[in-house]
């Protein structure tokens, strides 16, 4: 039989009648329990990852395993070509080396701008090195670095210096923009001590706005050493899964701009190196400091 004018789809009276039933009774469920859309989970990249403390009672955080996009091609050579990595999950310091934390490992304090809480600074890479191994000493750690070669070890439990790579992905957080925040830099000051706030000095760790990590001073303070040594672009050749850098070179990355560095030279992908054993304030020694990573804790058995 043709179906109704009305009922162009052929669809039953009986059939719409139960449909009509069934609408209702889910509004009436909807206003018993309210309706609310499912919300889904954000990336693993993008929760707030877990902090931990050392038994140095130093306050470490947990970054997730993942793969970002390091460089720009938009930017200097040196940070050319943006190319795609991959990083295995690591802990690193929430905030720089204070000059309290070193100098109860080192026994003495090299910065020139004196205060506890303030990031140390006046070091060189050698001697960002040797606290690295010194601490992992006084927590029964394997340390990574043979002092007579230099050289990393990276299955070692202990403490290091963060590879160039680990660097930047831990600096954006998940974030593809030119800061951690964003690609405004008029919102630097709310995340940075640099060239237009500091007054011309570092200033106490964890006092500006963390990014989304929960890391504090990624841009700005102290310009922070890394492991690597330092090459003038990166290479199509270099492995994608936690890169390491050259095998050699003159001079060792420093990342994140400091209390001197203009906006621009805070950018999440900005590079700049310097020898290793740097001794001469001329050239910005009261600028650099760093922080450490070490592998990040297995996880328990289920």
């Amino acid at each position: 039989m043709a179906a109704p004018e009305n009922n162009p789809f052929g669809v039953s009276p009986c059939r719409r009648a139960f449909a009509r039933c069934a609408l209702a009774a889910c509004l009436l469920l909807c206003v018993a329990v309210g309706c609310r859309r499912a919300e889904p989970s954000p990336p693993a990249a993008l929760q707030a990852p877990k902090e931990i403390v050392t038994p140095s009672g130093i306050v470490m955080v947990v970054i997730p395993a993942g793969e970002f996009f390091m460089g720009d091609d938009a930017a200097e050579a040196d940070e050319k070509p943006a190319h795609k990595v991959r990083l295995s999950a690591f802990c690193m310091d929430k905030c720089e080396v204070t000059q309290a934390a070193y100098e109860k490992l080192m026994g003495r304090n090299p910065s020139k701008f004196q205060g506890s809480e303030r990031p140390v600074e006046q070091v060189s890479w050698h001697a960002a090195m040797r606290y690295c191994n010194m601490r992992s000493l006084q927590e029964g750690l394997k340390p990574c670095y043979d002092p007579e070669t230099l050289q990393c070890d990276f299955s070692a439990d202990g403490y290091r210096l963060p590879t160039e790579a680990e660097w930047e992905y831990a600096c954006r957080a998940g974030t593809k923009t030119r800061y951690s925040l964003s690609s405004d830099a008029a919102k630097l000051p709310e995340y940075a001590w640099f060239k237009g706030n500091s007054a011309n000095t570092t200033h106490r760790v964890g006092q500006k706005a963390p990014n989304a990590w929960g890391l504090h001073d990624m841009h700005g303070n102290v310009a922070e050493w890394c492991n690597d040594f330092y090459g003038e672009s990166y290479h199509a050749e270099s492995s994608s899964q936690d890169p390491r850098g050259p095998a050699s070179g003159e001079e060792r990355v420093l990342r994140g701009g400091s209390w001197r560095s203009t906006e621009e030279s805070c950018r999440s992908s900005v590079r700049d190196s310097q020898p290793p054993g740097l001794a001469d304030v001329c050239f910005g020694y009261e600028a650099y400091g760093f922080r450490c990573v070490k592998k990040a804790p297995q996880k328990a058995p289920e």
